[in-house]
């Protein structure tokens, strides 16, 4: 920890000092460009944001591109993932993940079935983003409560809302891997072919492929902690522990295949856009760290075989419309966006060997109306309002089935205030959401009602210094997975029991920000403190059913509390050359109260992310350190994680120029080939993450 302090404080001390001298250096703007954030009907850029925004644009996903969108946008700042192996992954935000975080495609839920397991992907992939928004604050109240935690929505231009310049447009990049054997490629296209009523026809299409062997790692799987523990039980036990039956070198079972596409077409006209577009993605992956699968002893001593690991095979085929129109009047616009899912995926023992199968068929739809800004008590008043309805069938059937066939309806009505006055910026927002789960086994049934508040207020001091404070108070109706959950679930090794008596969850807290922007440096500290009452946890009883330790769902007051800090600055300029320097950092800290204080389970520790980066017309340099400590801070059923360091090198080539329509990118990660671990993950203690990689893509944009 010691050491993770003074790298804290020696980078920030020489990014200070470097700002400081870099004088009457001709400057580059180091403020973002004005990135406008969709997730909002209000469309705000995030400079005019009060509270808790970020977004991840195109360059930045090509730099971190990772095979799912929570290891792409795993840098951010109080990001982290679940991570279930390369294939596999969903977002954590500020320690709070599974149904509090909605991952959204272009503002619609994913429709599948990966917040029932850290074992099942989203089916959303990140190959043909041209942004992803991470959105908190009053934006949370559009989606619901299963957005109390925050919001990941995916951007891309699948339904076609502008012409091309050119009438067309074409994008495509292919890289390949040296840890994994693997191979990726994408490409999109916009094309105007006509025009009709007064608007153009515009069609899009995009596809992605991509695979990969299994990853090979710096030492063993299992984690230094768990083998001593494992070898201590054996010694007790007066086994013989046999250190070369554990796996080395490589990370059994992570290979994917991923592929999918969309086709879109659109009517865009002077006053809006409608818009269609149907997409299909397939995955076969494996599932790492055992998952379950160990039998085949008997089969050994026959002389045959042992079985081939676990895999999931996922299919998803989803159609999507959307439209926009613009008035003259106190309306401004009116948005509308609708998405329909057929979801499936089979969990295999083996070849051959169909162990659960998994399905989710819903669909999600949501209108905004969003009226003209318009003159309120001396300042400028703005808002919107709309109805958001979701609905889905969610299905088990096998082995794995711990949670029964339920069906999921809900609808909530929202409405978003802004107002502005000189300096002060105020907003507020309402939302009331009727939640319905059903156990359609067992004929039984809840219903929830929820009412949630969000208010923030922002004064820009000075033309540089901007201070702003958000308040909140959400309600969360339980999962389906929380309320009727009752069988074995081999991807968190537990047997897991519902509650179907669970109240709603009631969460309130408070965030202030500060930011300091100019044309060298842009600074930003985030600090937040959110209390719940009835929090909805999976506890360890200390009881066993068929083999696995028994978990239930039960309520307990949870407080969380920490900090994101960023600070980006040009620190000198030669010629057409200059260099900046950046810093992230962030802390979250969870506690139960039940008068006992206890850490919550799987909370990231603090963490930094540290980058120098030299700039081009011509192409990038980018060195960049993670840093993350030992988490101590653990659940009584869950080992401590130990921290580490990984050392990231980034270039892109431009051959062209700075209007090239060619790159070449060279990315290498882990460059010292050090073992790390992902505290917030179920595996863990058994799977780290991929050792030393190189990476070389190629990338065309016409």
């Amino acid at each position: 920890m010691q050491s993770f302090k003074n790298s804290i404080s020696a980078s920030a001390s020489a990014l200070a000092i470097s700002c400081a001298i870099c004088g009457a250096a001709n400057a580059e703007d180091v403020r973002r460009d004005e990135i406008v954030v969709t997730a909002s009907p209000l469309e705000r850029s995030i400079d005019e944001t009060i509270i808790g925004t970020s977004v991840v644009d195109k360059e930045e996903l090509a730099r971190n591109f990772q095979n799912t969108v929570a290891e792409t946008i795993a840098h951010e700042p109080g990001v982290s993932t679940t991570y279930f192996g390369a294939a596999a992954s969903r977002p954590i935000i500020r320690g709070l993940g599974d149904d509090r975080i909605r991952v959204l495609d272009n503002g619609i839920g994913a429709i599948d079935a990966s917040v029932t397991s850290p074992d099942h992907a989203v089916s959303i992939d990140p190959a043909t983003a041209d942004q992803v928004e991470i959105v908190r604050g009053t934006s949370m109240l559009l989606y619901g409560s299963s957005a109390a935690g925050g919001v990941v929505n995916v951007v891309s231009g699948r339904i076609p809302n502008e012409v091309p310049e050119d009438g067309f447009d074409l994008t495509g990049t292919v890289g390949v891997t040296t840890v994994d054997d693997g191979f990726d490629g994408s490409g999109a296209f916009d094309l105007k072919i006509g025009e009709v009523g007064g608007g153009a026809i515009v069609l899009h299409g995009d596809g992605f492929y991509r695979e990969a062997e299994d990853y090979d790692i710096p030492g063993f799987a299992e984690s230094a902690r768990l083998r001593a523990l494992e070898e201590a039980e054996e010694e007790e036990e007066g086994e013989e522990h046999e250190e070369e039956e554990e796996v080395f070198g490589t990370a059994e079972n992570t290979f994917f295949e991923t592929y999918g596409g969309s086709g879109g077409m659109s009517w865009i006209g002077e006053n809006g856009f409608f818009g269609v577009s149907g997409t299909l993605i397939d995955s076969e992956y494996g599932l790492p760290g055992g998952h379950g699968h160990e039998e085949g002893e008997e089969e050994e001593e026959e002389g045959e075989e042992e079985e081939e690991g676990g895999f999931i095979d996922l299919q998803q085929r989803r159609i999507d419309f959307a439209g926009e129109y613009r008035f003259n009047g106190w309306l401004e616009k009116v948005k509308l966006r609708v998405g329909y899912a057929d979801y499936e995926h089979a969990e295999f023992e083996g070849p051959g060997e169909i162990g659960t199968v998994f399905s989710n068929e819903g669909w999600e739809g949501r209108i905004e109306l969003v009226n003209r800004e318009r003159e309120f008590l001396g300042g400028k008043l703005r808002g919107a309002q709309g109805v958001q309805l979701r609905f889905s069938e969610f299905s088990a059937i096998g082995e794995e089935a711990f949670v029964p066939p339920s069906d999921t309806s809900q609808y909530g009505f929202f409405a978003l205030q802004e107002y502005s006055n000189g300096p002060w910026r105020i907003d507020l927002g309402g939302r009331y959401e009727r939640t319905k789960q059903e156990n359609i086994v067992a004929g039984v049934s809840r219903e929830f009602d929820g009412f949630s508040v969000s208010g923030g207020v922002g004064y820009q001091a000075t033309e540089d210094v901007f201070i702003g404070v958000n308040g909140f108070r959400t309600e969360r109706a339980p999962s389906s997975t929380a309320l009727f959950a009752n069988g074995p679930h081999l991807a968190t090794d537990a047997f897991e029991i519902g509650d179907v008596n669970l109240d709603e969850e009631v969460g309130a807290g408070v965030e202030g920000t500060i930011r300091y922007t100019t044309e060298r440096l842009r600074l930003s500290l985030n600090g937040f403190y959110t209390s719940y009452q009835d929090f909805i946890i999976l506890d360890e009883t200390g009881d066993e059913e068929d083999g696995l330790p028994v978990f239930t769902f039960l309520q307990d007051d949870v407080d969380f509390r920490g900090f994101e800090a960023e600070a980006q600055a040009e620190l000198f300029r030669s010629g057409g050359l200059g260099f900046f320097g950046d810093v992230g950092v962030d802390y979250v800290r969870a506690t139960r109260d039940g008068g006992l204080d206890e850490d919550m389970p799987r909370i990231p520790p603090l963490s930094a992310v540290l980058g120098l980066e030299a700039r081009h017309e011509y192409g990038d340099l980018r060195f960049e350190v993670e840093v993350v400590p030992d988490q101590d801070d653990v659940a009584a059923f869950e080992l401590a994680t130990d921290g580490y360091e990984l050392i990231n090198l980034y270039a892109t080539i431009r051959p062209m120029g700075a209007d090239s329509p060619f790159a070449v990118q060279l990315t290498a990660t882990n460059l010292a080939d050090q073992e790390a671990r992902i505290h917030s993950s179920f595996l863990k203690d058994v799977l780290p993450l991929r050792g030393r990689n190189f990476r070389i893509a190629v990338s065309a944009d016409f």
